[in-house]
């Protein structure tokens, strides 16, 4: 399905007009494909918004699938990492 075609399409002009009244309405879920010199140059669509709660249930209910960690597996990674040899950037 193609996300474009289902959107209203505004001009750049319409888009410098009426700002406030687009944002308003992106920011309320609109999505709108913005023209220039009559070809599509872009989408206009709201940004996802995060979550910053979980409720404790829905964390249990999650941390009760993920895999144990090995704390040894943790460490030997991680010896691994510095064990490394930095490339200095300046040498050439």
């Amino acid at each position: 399905m193609d996300s474009m075609a289902a959107q209203p399409e505004i001009t750049q002009r319409d888009l410098r007009t009426r700002s406030k009244e687009i944002m308003d309405a992106v920011q309320g879920g609109q999505a709108f494909t913005v023209t220039r010199d009559g070809h599509r140059a872009c989408e206009l669509i709201p940004l996802r918004r995060r979550r910053r709660f979980v409720p404790r249930a829905e964390f249990a209910a999650m941390s009760r699938t993920t895999p144990d960690i090995s704390l040894d597996a943790l460490r030997e990674d991680q010896d691994a990492a510095v064990e490394q040899e930095l490339e200095d950037p300046y040498t050439r």
